[in-house]
């Protein structure tokens, strides 16, 4: 990867870190890097995953989340150190990411992330993937991978509402024992993994897919059911094609994601319809509203 480009990520973000209790501006960020607004965003958009103002709002209400929960400071100081000036806007901005007002979160004291600070890896390249390298650097994961794993999961919970460290390692470890998680790998570092389970029939579900925020624009031409001409992610594409081509050959499989409008999803919902799924049900998963998609049996 260009290492002006990590050295400017890095920069704009150990300063939205640093000002996480201020109204952060792109403008403000962009000084601190010595590049133009739009050449930040730009930057930003394609190594971290998302775009500055997603990062800044996710990484805010994740600290407002731990004070509501950890500490007794009032809401009001709460929304303005996370940088709203009343507390009605703090209020609707929480209750669209976390599904709870403040209050309610507060009360209910289980707290969990929406962002974790992204640390950007100068080791991943930023040239296109190619389908062949991305299925070539896949494996079924070992006891061994799990510490990478744990901290792959630090840099994708965007993509998981309700995400608890400690029961997704516990989860891990019974889906690796079962030979039924997968990891891909790029310079010894984790960019991708998936865990599944077979079920009844001709069933199976993929409990937990993600890719690294630095592969996420790493694309493919297809054309998905959604969007002519759509992009794939090809890292996505790989361990999705690894699984149904094997351990769930031949069966119709589902996966939980964002339901559709939720301000939470950073592009979840939209990638697995790119990768063939369609709508099916409903659901809430600890206390989350969600919705199952399905993959016809291939």
């Amino acid at each position: 990867m260009d290492n002006h480009r990590i050295e400017a990520v890095t920069a704009a973000i150990s300063y939205i870190e640093a000002h996480l209790d201020e109204t952060l501006r792109l403008d403000a960020v962009a000084d601190e890097t010595g590049y133009s607004p739009y050449h930040l965003h730009r930057m930003f958009t394609e190594t971290a995953g998302m775009t500055p103002h997603d990062y800044i709002r996710r990484r805010q209400l994740t600290e407002a989340a731990w004070r509501l929960v950890f500490s007794q400071a009032p809401a009001m100081d709460i929304a303005l150190a996370a940088g709203y000036e009343s507390r009605q806007a703090f209020s609707s901005a929480f209750k669209s990411m976390y599904k709870r007002t403040p209050m309610e979160y507060r009360k209910n004291g289980a707290f969990y992330p929406l962002q974790r600070r992204l640390a950007v890896n100068a080791r991943l390249f930023a040239t296109p993937l190619t389908s062949d390298a991305a299925v070539q650097s896949i494996s079924y994961a070992v006891p061994a991978d799990l510490p990478d794993w744990m901290e792959f999961s630090s840099l994708v919970i965007d993509g998981f509402p309700c995400f608890v460290e400690s029961l997704h390692r516990e989860r891990i470890q019974q889906y690796i024992g079962r030979k039924q998680a997968i990891v891909m790998r790029e310079a010894s570092v984790v960019v991708g993994a998936a865990a599944f389970s077979v079920q009844a029939g001709k069933t199976g579900s993929i409990d937990f897919l993600a890719v690294h925020p630095q592969y996420r624009r790493c694309k493919a031409p297809g054309v998905c059911r959604a969007e002519a001409g759509a992009y794939q992610c090809t890292a996505a594409k790989a361990l999705l094609d690894f699984i149904t081509s094997r351990p769930l050959a031949g069966r119709e499989v589902s996966i939980t994601t964002f339901r559709q409008g939720d301000k939470a999803d950073t592009g979840q919902r939209a990638e697995y319809m790119r990768l063939g799924f369609i709508e099916a049900e409903f659901l809430t998963e600890f206390g989350y509203p969600t919705q199952r998609l399905i993959l016809p049996s291939r």
